[in-house]
């Protein structure tokens, strides 16, 4: 189960271990924390409890849903190749990648509301929002929201992150920066920061304010803002933090990998 976790970049609450033998299931429990583990005792029983369970309910798919499959198998070639590579640079630019970042669009609705939903470690501030709730941002002139697509050689990842910011004078402040874990470390969370500095000149913006609130799964992003070049001018006791960006006459992109359009 670890390992299945670890080949499809999911956490392990993202999975479920049907087994028949009770030692099992305990193993799996123990070993395997967030793992959804079902109780089940006879055979003509099966159905009905895992029908009754929930764990595969879908009230809406995306299109990226439909091409999850393809997307998993495009990342274990990308594994493959990786290895061939001693330098991480030429790494990513073997990929060939290409990204669209532009302000929310009608079309992606769906999916930008499901990624803000089930992004756990990527997600620096674990606000949600419903559909609704975007569409009226998108819609806002008080607003500044970027979604972010990602393809490459290997194929399509889609719509894979996210930013709403809501403006007050000349600041802006990040409500939401969200990223599928699938493609971390490939330069799009540099992409969106540029991309974002470039919205914020546009909207006469002079500083970004980006807020950071910790929890079991998020510690991976705590230093984000950081690496951003953003400077840290709150925190508490509790590790909740504040950073201050102020956008520069001369901004240099950050991103040196991927062409955006």
């Amino acid at each position: 189960m670890g390992e299945i976790a670890a080949e499809l970049n999911v956490l392990p609450e993202s999975l479920v271990f049907v087994d028949d033998n009770p030692a099992e299931r305990e193993i799996v429990r123990r070993q395997i924390p967030g793992a959804a583990v079902p109780e089940i005792d006879r055979p003509e029983h099966y159905i009905q409890v895992l029908d009754r369970s929930g764990f595969f309910e879908v009230t809406r798919l995306s299109e990226d849903d439909r091409k999850r499959s393809d997307m998993y198998q495009a990342n274990l070639m990308r594994e493959k190749q990786q290895s061939s590579f001693a330098d991480y640079g030429e790494y990513l630019e073997s990929l060939e990648m290409k990204g669209t970042i532009r302000p929310f669009e009608s079309m992606y609705m769906a999916r930008i509301a499901q990624l803000t939903n089930k992004s756990n470690q990527f997600n620096l501030t674990t606000k949600r929002y419903t559909q609704g709730e975007i569409e009226q941002a998108a819609d806002s002139p008080d607003y500044i929201t970027l979604y972010g697509k990602l393809e490459d050689k290997f194929g399509d990842n889609g719509v894979v992150s996210v930013i709403i910011g809501h403006k007050k004078g000349s600041v802006l402040h990040i409500d939401l920066w969200i990223m599928s874990c699938r493609v971390l470390k490939r330069d799009m969370e540099y992409a969106m920061m540029d991309c974002l500095v470039e919205e914020c000149r546009k909207a006469g913006i002079a500083e970004i304010i980006g807020y950071y609130y910790p929890t079991a799964k998020n510690r991976m992003v705590e230093n984000f803002y950081e690496l951003q070049g953003f400077t840290k001018t709150e925190g508490d006791e509790k590790g909740n933090t504040v950073w201050e960006f102020k956008i520069p006459e001369t901004y240099e992109n950050k991103n040196k990998y991927i062409e955006i359009s």
